[in-house]
């Protein structure tokens, strides 16, 4: 039976897009909730700020994120046009630079001969787009799929922070939601950092430290503006 190993990189597409997005979310309204608030807003006031931020914020991640990774796929789709031309116009030059491409990687030179020509001739465009390019099935450009992540997950952590402006005390909403944006945000850098095969510990305190930095930020200037009208 054949053994498949899963590996971290499968996951770096939609993993950068759910990761970026829900930080986001948590961290852009848990800020606007908090500089309302700190200004003075009523709890509906608040409220409302904090349900169109999610709903801004979502589309404006899926957008932002549908026209980067398509440019991405523009860029990719043209590259391999390209090199498919000069498959078909100049096949044995094409041939003989994969084989130096073996070579610089420590095959000798007979042998990446060989490796080039067999695998030319099972998939001679997959063989240039991977080793030439650096452009892999795993690795290509998914500009819908990174598009629906990006909005979902910042759809799911902007509703995080609104939980308290619901269900908590206006005397408590600012602690509340800080504690809570804490939790979230630590537990979103340690998951993304575990399943990026990195440090949990390290993921956890450099999502919070930024978070915490955005949030007393925000509340700073809601507090000067609230005072000043």
């Amino acid at each position: 039976m054949q053994h498949r190993e899963r590996h971290q990189t499968d996951r770096i597409g939609w993993l950068r897009a759910a990761v970026l997005g829900a930080n986001d979310g948590i961290v852009s309204t848990a800020s606007l909730v908090l500089g309302v608030a700190a200004a003075r807003g009523s709890q509906q006031a608040v409220l409302v700020a904090g349900v169109a931020g999610l709903v801004a914020g979502a589309m404006s991640m899926a957008a932002g994120e549908y026209v980067s990774v398509s440019s991405q796929a523009d860029t990719e789709h043209a590259a391999r046009e390209c090199e498919r031309r000069e498959l078909a116009e100049q096949n044995p030059a094409e041939q003989a630079e994969l084989a130096a491409i073996y070579v610089g990687r420590g095959l000798e030179p007979e042998l990446a001969k060989q490796v080039a020509e067999q695998l030319m001739a099972h998939d001679a465009l997959g063989a240039h787009a991977r080793d030439e390019l650096g452009i892999s099935e795993t690795m290509s450009a998914r500009p819908i799929q990174a598009a629906f992540a990006s909005a979902g997950a910042f759809a799911v952590g902007a509703a995080l922070p609104l939980l308290p402006v619901v269900m908590a005390p206006a005397s408590l909403l600012a602690v509340v939601v800080v504690a809570i944006s804490f939790v979230f945000l630590a537990l979103l850098g340690g998951l993304a950092a575990h399943a990026g095969g990195a440090s949990i510990t390290v993921g956890a305190v450099r999502v919070s430290f930024w978070g915490a930095l955005a949030m007393g930020v925000t509340s700073g200037i809601g507090a000067l503006i609230g005072r000043a009208v």
